[in-house]
C-alpha cells in the first residue's frame, strides 16, 4: 500500500500534472445549454496547449541541466568516473591493444585479438553507468531509449567497420549473433540470477505487446528475400562449394541485383515502422503525453521514474556527455583494430566464420554484463545465506535486452544496408538459411516466455540452454556458400564463384598432400 501511494503522489509532483488535475471539471459537474455557446473558443484552447507544451519544455530543459538538484563538480565527476565499477581495471588494457596493433610482428594477431577483447569490456561498462546516469537528467523516456541505443553502441561500431572492411558475410552473421544474443542469453541470464529466490517476474505488459509485433517484423524481413531466393530454384542443383556451375544460374548479378533493390526498400521501410515505434510509445495518443509516464502504466515505472527523481547524480550532464562521446572515440579505434586481427585469429585457431560471427563477436558486448551477473548471482547466493536483503542491480534490467534486438533488427540493419548501398557495398538482407531458422527460433521462443508479461528463472535457464545449444551446432556449420558468392565486394558474382572454385582446389591439394606425407613418414 505505501508503494501504490508513494506511486501516486509521484504523478503529482510535476507542476503540469497538478494544475492540469486541479483545474479539470468534476466528472458530476453540467454546464446549463444556455452557456454552452460561451465555452472558450478554438484559439483559447490553442493557447492552453501551446502553454502546456512550453512549460513542458521549460520543466525538461530544467531537469536536463539539474535544476534543484545537488550540483556535481568535475573533479567529483572525474572521480566518480573512476570509481563507478571495479571493471574499470581494465582500461589498462586498451593502450596495451594499441601497442600490439602498433607492434604486431611482435606481439601477434593472437594478442592483439584478446587484448581489443578485454579492452572493450570496461568501455561496455562505461556506456550502461553513462546512461544510467543521464537518465536521471532526461527521465525514464529518454533515459531508457539512451540506455539501449548505448548498449547497442558497440555491436554497431563493430558492425560499420565490418562494412568499411567489406566483411559482408562476417557482418550477416555478426548481426544475427547480436540478436540471438539480446534476445537468449541476456534476458535469459537476468530471468535466472534476478528470479531465483522470487516465484515470478513482471514486464511491462503494454511493451511486451508491442515488442513481440516489432520483434516479428524484424525477423521476417530477413525471412522474405531468403524465401524468394529459395523460390526461384524451382527444385534445380545450386552453385556448389567447389563453384561447379550446374543447369542453374541462380547465383549471378542479376539476382543479387534483384535481392539489392529489395533489400534497400525494405530496410526504408523497416526505419519508417522502428520511426513510428518510437512515436507511439514517446508520445501515446492523448492530450500532452509526450515524454511521461501514463497514468495506466505499472506501479514498477512509476517508482522507476521516481527513483530518477529522486536519486542524486554522480556526475555532471555536460561531464557525462563529453565521457560518452570520448567512450565512443575509442571504441572505435579499439574495435577496428580488433576487426583488422579478425582473419589471421581465424586461420590459426580454425574456427568457423559463422561461430566466429554468430557467437564469439557478440558475446564482447555481454562480457561486461557478464562479469557482473555471475558476480551478483553469488553475492545473492551469500545474502540469502546471511538473510541479508537482496537487491538487483540495474544492470539487470529484465526487459531492456529485447528492446536492444527490436532495434539493432529495425534500425542498425536497415542503417547498414543504407550505408552499403552509399559506399558501394552489395549488404543485402539474402541471409543464411541456418541463421534465418535460429533467428525464427529463437523470436519464438522469446514470444512465448514473454506472452504473460512474466517470467521465472527455470524460463531463463530455458533461455540460456538455447543459445548454448546454438553456440553448438553453429560450431560445426560452415556456412552456406551461395551467400558467401552473393556478398563478394570485388567484381562479380561470377568472379567469386571462379574464386571458390580454386580455393577448393587448392585446398583439396594441401589436403592430399598431408595426406600423403603421413603415409611416407608412417
Amino acid at each position: 500500500m505505501v508503494d501504490e501511494e508513494r506511486g501516486y503522489a509521484l504523478q503529482l509532483t510535476d507542476p503540469m500534472e497538478r494544475h492540469r488535475l486541479h483545474s479539470a471539471p468534476s466528472p458530476d459537474a453540467t454546464l446549463p445549454e444556455k452557456d454552452a455557446p460561451h465555452a472558450a473558443p478554438p484559439h483559447h484552447a490553442y493557447s492552453m496547449a501551446y502553454g502546456y507544451t512550453a512549460d513542458r519544455l521549460q520543466l525538461f530543459w530544467d531537469r536536463l541541466r539539474g535544476k534543484g538538484r545537488r550540483r556535481v563538480g568535475w573533479l567529483e565527476s572525474g572521480k566518480n568516473i573512476v570509481l563507478s565499477s571495479f571493471l574499470n581495471i581494465f582500461l589498462i588494457f586498451i593502450p596495451l591493444a594499441w601497442a600490439s596493433h602498433w607492434e604486431m610482428t611482435q606481439w601477434g594477431h593472437d594478442a592483439t585479438f584478446a587484448l581489443c577483447f578485454l579492452a572493450i569490456i570496461p568501455l561496455e561498462c562505461i556506456f550502461d553507468w553513462g546512461g544510467e546516469q543521464m537518465a536521471m537528467y532526461l527521465g525514464k523516456d529518454l533515459g531508457d531509449l539512451l540506455i539501449i541505443t548505448l548498449n547497442n553502441a558497440v555491436e554497431a561500431v563493430l558492425a560499420i567497420i565490418l562494412l568499411a572492411k567489406c566483411e559482408l558475410r562476417l557482418l550477416q552473421s555478426t548481426i544475427v549473433g547480436v540478436v540471438i544474443l539480446h534476445l537468449l542469453l541476456i534476458p535469459g541470464t537476468a530471468f535466472l540470477v534476478g528470479g531465483y529466490n522470487i516465484r515470478q517476474q513482471a514486464l511491462h505488459p503494454h511493451h511486451t505487446d508491442l515488442n513481440h509485433t516489432l520483434l516479428m517484423i524484424g525477423v521476417l524481413a530477413t525471412m522474405l528475400p531468403t524465401a524468394f531466393f529459395a523460390a526461384l530454384d524451382r527444385g534445380a542443383n545450386a552453385v556448389t562449394a567447389a563453384g561447379q556451375e550446374t543447369a542453374s544460374t541462380l547465383v549471378n548479378d542479376v539476382t543479387r541485383g534483384q535481392i539489392l533493390k529489395m533489400s534497400r526498400g525494405m530496410a526504408i521501410m523497416l526505419l519508417v515502422v522502428y520511426i513510428a515505434s518510437r512515436l507511439y510509445l514517446h508520445n501515446p495518443p492523448g492530450g500532452n503525453n509526450a515524454l511521461t509516464v501514463p497514468h495506466d502504466a505499472p506501479e514498477a515505472i512509476h517508482h522507476a521514474e521516481a527513483h530518477l527523481l529522486e536519486e542524486e547524480p554522480l556526475i555532471h550532464p555536460l561531464a557525462c556527455a563529453l565521457l560518452l562521446v570520448v567512450t565512443v572515440g575509442l571504441m572505435a579505434v579499439t574495435a577496428e583494430f580488433l576487426v583488422e586481427s579478425i582473419d589471421a585469429v581465424r586461420e590459426t585457431s580454425g574456427i568457423q566464420t559463422e561461430w566466429f560471427g554468430l557467437i564469439l563477436l557478440p558475446i564482447v558486448s555481454f562480457s561486461a554484463d557478464g562479469a557482473v551477473a555471475i558476480l551478483f548471482f553469488f553475492q545473492s547466493i551469500y545474502d540469502h545465506l546471511t538473510h541479508r536483503e537482496i537487491l538487483v542491480p540495474s544492470m539487470l534490467a529484465r526487459g531492456r535486452a529485447i528492446d536492444l534486438s527490436i532495434q539493432f533488427t529495425l534500425w542498425w540493419m536497415p542503417v547498414l544496408v543504407l550505408l552499403g548501398w552509399w559506399t558501394s557495398k552489395p549488404m543485402h538482407l539474402l541471409f543464411d538459411y541456418l541463421e534465418v531458422s535460429l533467428l525464427l527460433g529463437s523470436c519464438f521462443l522469446v514470444n512465448y516466455v514473454t506472452a504473460d508479461s512474466k517470467t521465472n528463472w527455470v524460463e531463463g535457464l530455458i533461455m540460456i540452454v538455447f543459445y548454448f545449444m546454438i553456440a553448438l551446432v553453429t560450431w560445426f556449420y560452415p556456412g552456406q556458400p551461395e551467400v558467401a558468392f552473393m556478398l563478394h565486394c570485388e567484381g562479380s558474382v561470377a568472379e567469386a564463384v571462379a574464386e571458390g572454385a580454386e580455393g577448393t582446389i587448392e585446398a583439396a591439394a594441401s589436403e592430399v598432400a598431408r595426406a600423403v606425407a603421413r603415409a611416407v613418414s608412417s
